[in-house]
């Protein structure tokens, strides 16, 4: 009888230590896989917003290319409409006025997707958006003032599509 009293109280003392080692192996197996769901779903969201700043950065940017090869059009159309209107006969003027409309309304299109004429005349000089190309020399004017515009600059939704190329005055 005690044979069997010893074989009974052994195998309960190996299946307490057999069971508790088992859940602490399940335990830290649990928290690896919350840890790695953790990250992974740390990863999902940093790729989410990642993703989120690349089509707002293109969007940003979308028509840029267009833009930059529609402003040589826009100077183009600005040299014609200097003619000197006196002298010219009645279908040239009318031809101008349709001509004039034309511009305006390409000039009012690029104003709506975002795209604004870089301001100049009788501002201080900005390297950042303009180019000085010549200099002048106007007493009454104060030193480094943009005196003349050559040629427009534009941006387009706060990125810098051309630079303004400037006469700037230097006394």
């Amino acid at each position: 009888m005690t044979k069997k009293v010893e074989e009974q109280t052994i195998p309960k003392k190996e299946k307490p230590n057999k069971f508790e080692e088992e859940n602490k192996v399940l335990k830290a197996h649990n928290q690896e896989l919350i840890d790695k769901n953790l990250r992974l779903m740390a990863e999902i969201q940093n790729l989410q917003r990642r993703y989120s700043e690349e089509l707002n950065r293109l969007a940003k940017r979308d028509g840029e290319k267009f833009i930059k090869e529609f402003l040589p059009v826009i100077d183009n159309f600005e040299r014609a409409l200097c003619v000197d209107e006196e002298g010219l006969n009645t279908d040239t003027l009318n031809f101008l006025t349709g001509f004039k409309m034309t511009y305006a309304n390409m000039i009012q299109s690029l104003n709506s997707l975002g795209v604004t004429e870089i301001p100049c005349i009788n501002q201080e000089f900005n390297p950042n958006t303009m180019e000085a190309v010549l200099t002048d020399n106007v007493e009454d004017v104060a030193n480094n003032i943009v005196t003349d515009v050559l040629q427009k600059g534009y941006m387009y939704n706060d990125i810098l599509i051309r630079p303004a190329m400037v006469k700037v005055n230097n006394k």
